[in-house]
């Protein structure tokens, strides 16, 4: 499959419910995530949730983003900047259904492999910590995927999705 989906920001946390800071690149670390990140760190708010699962990588379509701010708008109520809705990865040129397809697959993003594990549910946290509680109803079914990574490396901004 082809695509033409190419990052375009990349997000990291120290710790759980701090600021998600935007870097040009990233690190990414085979079996743990991306470096300086909460749960790469075993920092973020739900690296202690048992069962653990795999929480390395999350990536969200920029077009979710606009749909969900879409229907906030509706409403009268506040948007959600990509930083805001706390997925480390924010993809260009992808729909959300192409993203979501990527649950069960390898994939590329530059010279990283990733498994795609499970879709990013949206949960309560964005909400909470910007008192904004329309997310998890805006972010329904377009909150994202968790990926694991299977590869170290650097990743960058406009660094490529390749699907084999």
């Amino acid at each position: 499959m082809k695509f033409n989906a190419y990052i375009q920001a990349i997000y990291l946390a120290a710790s759980a419910g701090t600021q998600m800071l935007s870097v040009n690149t990233a690190k990414a670390i085979a079996g743990s995530g991306l470096e300086g990140d909460r749960y790469a760190l075993g920092t973020g708010a739900y690296s202690a949730i048992e069962p653990t699962k795999v929480r390395h990588v999350s990536i969200i379509a920029l077009s979710a983003i606009d749909t969900a701010n879409d229907w906030l708008m509706t409403g009268d109520e506040p948007t959600f900047d990509c930083s805001e809705t706390r997925r480390n990865i924010a993809l260009a040129g992808i729909t959300v259904s192409e993203l979501n397809a990527l649950v069960g697959q390898r994939f590329q993003i530059g010279s990283i492999q990733l498994l795609g594990t499970e879709l990013c549910t949206p949960c309560e946290r964005p909400a909470q910590l910007l008192s904004r509680p329309s997310f998890m109803e805006a972010f329904e079914g377009r909150g994202g995927i968790r990926a694991e990574v299977l590869t170290s490396g650097a990743l960058a901004v406009g660094d490529k999705l390749l699907i084999d």
